[in-house]
Formats: structure tokens, C-alpha cells, sequence
């Protein structure tokens, strides 16, 4: 997957963070719920268009981790949703697998740019 196609995945699940947002209950749980998940899951995308714009192997590394720890937090915050009963689990899964594995992509990408001494800073292709 290329970063043009990151961008566009991680736009997609902000889009579908904030239809899930809108669906919670507006009971105190879900109100709580959703405001910590819109935060997170939007800032996913958010944080990879920084990282991209990354000026130097470092700043790339410090700021993919921040992309792989929201998506990691817009899981936790998924899996209350179904575990607590505020939406069906069918309603919540599909993106809480997408953040699953934007999680696991994410991780691997900073990993990558750890161990790679030759990598690029990655701002030249995103």
C-alpha cells in the first residue's frame, strides 16, 4: 500500500469514526465515548499527513509512533462501545478491525524506518 493510499484509508476511517460518533447514544457513557473517539480516530489521518511532511528520519519516526498509538486508542475505544453495549457489535467491528490493522501498519512502518538505515525520510512520497 503506498502513502497516497494510507492518506485516502485513514481518511476513510475518520469518516467513518464520525458516522459511528453520531449513532452512540447521547447518554453520558456515549457522549464520553464519542468525544474520546472522534479525537482519536480523526487525528489518525490527521497525524499521518504530518508524518509525511516530516523533515527529517527522526521527526518521521516520532511521528508515525503517534499515528500507530491513535489508531491502538480508537480500538480501546471501539471495543467499550461493543463490550458496553452502546451499538450492535455488527455496527462497530468492520471499523474496529480497521483500526486494528491501521494499527499494525503503522507500527511496522516506524519499525521499518528504525531498522533501515538507507530509508528515506518518506516526506518525498507522500
Amino acid at each position: 500500500m503506498n502513502e497516497v493510499e494510507l492518506k485516502e484509508r485513514s481518511k476513510e476511517f475518520a469518516l467513518g469514526i464520525m458516522r459511528l460518533v453520531d449513532a452512540l447514544p447521547k447518554t453520558i457513557s456515549g457522549r464520553a465515548l464519542g468525544s474520546q473517539l472522534v479525537r482519536s480516530g480523526t487525528s489518525v489521518g490527521a497525524n499521518y499527513r504530518a508524518a509525511c511532511r516530516s523533515r527529517s528520519k527522526a521527526e518521521f519516526i516520532a511521528k508515525i509512533g503517534i499515528v500507530a498509538e491513535e489508531a491502538d486508542e480508537s480500538a480501546f475505544w471501539l471495543e467499550l462501545i461493543i463490550d458496553g453495549g452502546l451499538l450492535k457489535r455488527d455496527q462497530v467491528e468492520p471499523l474496529r478491525q480497521e483500526a486494528t490493522e491501521l494499527t499494525a501498519i503503522f507500527t511496522a512502518s516506524g519499525r521499518t524506518a528504525k531498522q533501515n538505515p538507507q530509508s528515506k525520510i518518506h516526506n518525498q512520497k507522500c
